[in-house]
């Protein structure tokens, strides 16, 4: 009897043990996704292995696509390293493109229908409300546990670089988007300014120009002394170019040269607005003086690409504002064999009455605002971090930067350095739709994007001249770092300067072209009615984004 009862009672032991077991397993089965998110230990990947899957998987990408590759493709899948990485991962992406100059009405007809794909990659920092609102509305997701857990190379690079997770995270530290690097900083984002024809600065024996004064001078050179050699008075001392006949905008550029910025600017520690300040009159006026003279394009503000690009390559201008690959070094190649004696310098960023080389880029930018984001409607997120994170990887970054060893690279001293199928395409293709073939290095993209593929684009001394000493060598300190407003300063911010820059864009025009005279009277209603709009409480809040934005880690 004593025997049975103890066996009774040994049973009844077990069985509440097995309870309690059973218990604790199923409560850390059903909380472990948020407690290992979080702690990250128990399913942390230390390293991608490929195959990422076992059975086939496809993801759909949306991502705008770059007028380069568009040359020669229909969709990404055309780039070979798209087509390495999927054989590698076992992972098939299809590409989703947005018409060429549709990208933003296309974004926010897909955000508001919520037809969404498995990756959207976009300019979140361009989106009315900022990434917050995507989050917040569900259409995005946040991105650090799963970073933690899945993305052992993307993880990697922001522990060991905080001022790039600084740049590429929101206030609160949340993570939104797999980010566009580019960790080399400012040698690499360098990379376009002023430029000249220097066979005209030859042609009449003049210096590239440095100061505001100098810049006079060689204009009125050009605009008098027949450096084109045609006998006739057809020179455009400087020109430029804008999209929506807002060519005039070009002009902005000159605007650091007074200390200031054409639009929010960094003056000494806070946010201020350029276009209101006594120093902006003094840049319109001597804009407008420069324009009555004729040293200025006077279409400018209705010149477009081609118009631009015509007046260029035809003997016409003489001086703009441009990129070193997408202009200088385009237009070098183009005018080759055209015209031989053709050739460019960069000037370095004019010096005016701030008495500094000012330029207009934030150069010290590592990690931007464009970026993957995977979409609430994702319902393959291992794999799908794991995909974009293999980007990051040593593998992945020389695929997405290089190509395919062998083919589009070859290592030459431990240097990637691009093979004839780039520079001397068999297809006559120019080197920057050649390696749109093979990399994405060319436009941007998740990635880490390597200073050693621009080295090589620079194909022309004139270009490295331009890009790592004239344009290098500046200051910085007026242009704003990459703050992010929150979702409802963000909105408010736009509902203000969307009319203020209409009104400003269309008051610099007139200024400058002289259908406004710039007097105390016209002046002092120009910067009341900006007022009006509210410029002081847009201020109010792009100094609290700062002010966030220099509290973070």
């Amino acid at each position: 009897m004593k025997i049975k009862r103890a066996l009774i009672i040994a049973l009844c032991v077990i069985f509440t043990l097995s309870v309690f077991t059973a218990c604790s397993s199923k409560q850390s089965s059903s909380g472990g996704k948020s407690s290992s998110a979080k702690s990250g230990e128990s399913d942390k990947i230390t390293e991608i292995k490929l195959p990422i899957v076992k059975e086939p998987l496809t993801l759909t990408y949306w991502v705008p696509m770059d007028a380069k590759m568009s040359a020669t493709m229909k969709d990404y899948n055309g780039i070979k390293a798209y087509q390495e990485i999927e054989k590698r991962t076992g992972i098939h992406i299809k590409f989703l493109h947005p018409p060429i100059g549709q990208e933003s009405d296309q974004f926010n007809l897909m955000m508001a229908s919520n037809d969404l794909p498995d990756i959207i990659y976009y300019n979140w920092g361009s989106v009315s409300g900022g990434p917050a609102k995507a989050l917040n509305d569900g259409s995005i997701i946040k991105l650090n546990d799963l970073i933690e857990k899945y993305a052992p190379n993307l993880r990697k690079i922001l522990q060991e670089n905080p001022d790039i997770r600084k740049q590429v995270e929101l206030d609160d530290g949340t993570i939104y988007a797999f980010p566009y690097i580019r960790s080399a900083g400012a040698p690499i984002n360098a990379n376009s300014g002023p430029q000249f024809r220097k066979d005209w600065l030859d042609k009449l024996s003049l210096q590239v120009p440095k100061t505001i004064d100098d810049w006079y001078n060689v204009l009125v050179a050009f605009r008098d002394k027949d450096p084109n050699g045609n006998g006739k008075k057809d020179e455009i001392p400087f020109t430029g170019r804008g999209s929506n006949g807002q060519g005039i905008m070009d002009l902005g550029n000159f605007a650091p040269a007074w200390g200031i910025l054409n639009g929010f600017y960094m003056d000494n520690g806070k946010v201020n607005y350029g276009p209101i300040q006594p120093a902006y009159r003094d840049f319109l006026k001597t804009m407008a003086q420069w324009y009555k003279e004729k040293l200025i394009d006077q279409d400018i503000a209705t010149n477009d690409n081609k118009a631009f690009d015509y007046k260029i390559t035809n003997n016409l201008a003489g001086s703009y504002f441009g990129a070193v690959m997408g202009n200088m070094g385009r237009y070098l190649s183009l005018m080759k064999q055209k015209q031989p004696t053709f050739d460019l310098v960069g000037a370095p960023w004019p010096v005016g009455p701030a008495g500094k080389a000012y330029t207009t880029a934030y150069l010290d930018i590592k990690g931007f605002s464009y970026g993957a984001a995977i979409s609430s409607k994702n319902k393959h997120l291992k794999e799908t971090v794991q995909w974009l994170d293999y980007g990051y990887s040593e593998e992945g970054h020389m695929l997405l930067n290089f190509g395919i060893e062998g083919q589009s690279y070859k290592m030459v001293n431990g240097y990637p350095t691009f093979t004839d199928v780039i520079f001397k395409n068999p297809d006559g293709l120019a080197p920057d739709q050649a390696l749109a073939q093979w990399a994405i290095s060319i436009s941007n993209g998740p990635m880490d994007q390597d200073k050693r593929y621009y080295e090589q684009m620079l194909r022309t001394q004139q270009q490295k001249d331009a890009a790592m000493n004239a344009w290098l060598n500046v200051d910085t300190s007026l242009a704003l770092p990459p703050i992010m407003p929150t979702q409802e300063e963000s909105q408010r911010l736009a509902s203000i300067m969307n009319q203020i820059n209409t009104y400003q864009q269309e008051m610099m025009g007139k200024f400058i072209m002289g259908k406004e005279t710039i007097n105390d009277s016209t002046w002092s209603k120009y910067v009341n009615t900006i007022k009006g709009m509210g410029i002081d409480e847009a201020i109010k809040i792009e100094n609290a984004a700062l002010e966030r934005y220099n509290k973070r880690p």
